[in-house]
C-alpha cells in the first residue's frame, strides 16, 4: 500500500445521541476532544450526535404529518393576503 494514503487515527470511538441519551461504540477516524468511560471500564474518545437511529422519526415510527392547508391559511392571515381560492369567486 501507498504510505500516507489512509488515516492513521483509526480507533474505537463512542458515539452518543444527546437527544435520547443513546450510545454505541464503533471504529472511526473522527477527531474528538472529549472522552468517556464505556461499559467495559475503558476510556474512549466521545463524539456527540444530534440524531441517530434511536431518535430519528423515520426509524422510530413517530413521524408527524404537517397540515399544509392550515399552515398556508395561517401565513396568508398573518400577512393579510387573499387566499388563492377567493380570487376564483370573482
Amino acid at each position: 500500500m501507498k504510505k500516507d494514503l489512509h488515516p492513521e487515527n483509526y480507533r474505537l470511538v463512542v458515539f452518543k445521541d444527546v437527544s435520547c441519551d443513546y450510545s454505541f461504540i464503533t471504529r472511526s477516524t473522527v477527531s474528538t476532544s472529549e472522552t468517556t468511560k464505556w461499559e467495559d471500564g475503558k476510556e474512549y474518545p466521545l463524539y456527540k450526535l444530534d440524531i441517530s437511529h434511536q431518535s430519528h422519526p423515520f426509524f422510530t415510527g413517530k413521524k408527524t404529518v404537517l397540515d399544509r392547508a392550515g399552515r398556508i391559511d395561517k401565513f396568508n392571515k398573518k400577512y393579510n393576503l387573499k387566499s388563492p381560492d377567493s380570487s376564483k369567486d370573482q
